[in-house]
């Protein structure tokens, strides 16, 4: 009997990370994929970003509906009870032998919460991580107590992970899953993507894609719109923020700046292929989404990384940081336009997904008993 392996994904980015590793369990033989979908996916706010799995040729098992219309504290923390209800339905009627976790999500704390109960053992991704200007700092410490195995994407995160009492054995660095994406899928040109965007391919372009700082607020979007209103020469590509409390003033602040600005567009999601094409093709990447720290440098792009979101978290020269003023944002932006490198490639050479899947395949499929490893 083939082994039941359950992923779950609740936004956008997350799927593109996972894409490779859910490929490799649909296509083994000695597994069967089950998927859960979650929060953004099904919100007709967000693109229903489900629906690119299906093209992708997925099945979606079960779809948990939890996102409430709102991004307030209480609205989120809501959601998070609603998922725990949703999630608890789904994986009994799945009963999955093992369950995957990407990262440090509110949707995946419900998620794990609820596996930890229920007896699901737990395989976590991308551990051991710092993000302090987030809440999801102490959400993937969280999952990383609640699950069984770990697959973390550099060095200095296997040795969190073990300094938060996880044995050494049960922890694997195995490099970004996002990595491999940007080495296996092939891109289109400047002219394909801006035919696809309805842009003039002559023209430059910068890709924005600004989150809230969850452990303080929406606020710096304010001045990255005041230093970006300087830029007039250039196409400036928004995408949406995510369903953190605040996305939805990042949003409206953005269609505001839109309606001032003819050179300034906003997509709901552009998919893997579209999004790391304009990764390829952009001059910088400007904002605070992790992908600039992670992905951006293998291809070959300058980031600016705005705030302090991703503060903590291990980057390369490529990134350029600034603090959320008008005219540090600008200055870092001016550096980042010259940068000529290196490029450093620091989350390892691409090859995660069939090394994940080598250890599952050897996993038991029951709770194991814990220890804390002390060191």
């Amino acid at each position: 009997m083939r082994r039941k392996i359950c992923v779950v994904s609740g936004t956008r980015a997350e799927y593109g990370l996972l894409y490779w590793l859910m490929k490799e369990i649909q296509q083994d033989d000695e597994l069967e994929l089950q998927i859960v979908a979650t929060g953004m996916h099904l919100s007709p706010e967000f693109g229903l970003t489900y629906k690119q799995m299906e093209e992708d040729g997925f099945n979606i098992d079960e779809k948990v509906e939890m996102l409430l219309s709102s991004d307030t504290t209480i609205g989120v923390a809501k959601s998070i009870g609603l998922a725990t209800i949703g999630f608890a339905d789904a994986f009994d009627r799945l009963k999955p032998d093992i369950l995957v976790i990407l990262g440090d999500r509110f949707e995946m704390l419900a998620v794990a919460q609820t596996a930890l109960i229920m007896q699901l053992p737990i395989v976590h991704l991308h551990g051991g991580e710092l993000t302090f200007g987030a809440y999801d700092d102490s959400i993937r410490h969280s999952i990383t107590k609640m699950a069984s195995w770990h697959f973390v994407s550099t060095e200095s995160h296997r040795k969190r992970v073990i300094q938060l009492g996880e044995h050494p054995e049960r922890v694997w660095n195995v490099g970004a899953l996002g990595i491999e994406n940007t080495l296996k899928i092939p891109l289109l040109s400047k002219a394909e993507l801006c035919a696809d965007l309805k842009l003039d391919d002559s023209k430059p372009f910068f890709l924005i894609t600004y989150h809230p700082e969850t452990n303080s607020n929406a606020k710096g979007i304010y001045p990255l719109l005041s230093a970006l209103n300087r830029y007039q020469d250039v196409y400036l590509i928004f995408t949406k923020a995510n369903a953190d409390n605040g996305g939805r003033t990042i949003n409206e602040a953005i269609e505001q700046f839109i309606l001032k600005n003819p050179n300034a567009c906003l997509f709901e999601s552009l998919g893997q292929l579209r999004y790391l094409s304009a990764v390829k093709h952009a001059e910088i990447i400007i904002g605070n989404s992790s992908s600039g720290l992670i992905e951006v440098p293998y291809l070959r792009t300058p980031t600016v990384n705005c705030g302090n979101r991703q503060l903590g978290r291990e980057c390369p020269s490529s990134v350029i940081q600034t603090s959320t003023d008008e005219n540090s944002i600008f200055e870092a932006i001016e550096t980042a336009l010259k940068f000529q490198g290196p490029y450093e490639q620091i989350f390892g050479d691409g090859e995660v997904a069939k090394k994940i899947i080598k250890k599952i395949k050897k996993f038991p499929s029951q709770t194991i008993q814990k220890e804390f490893y002390d060191l």
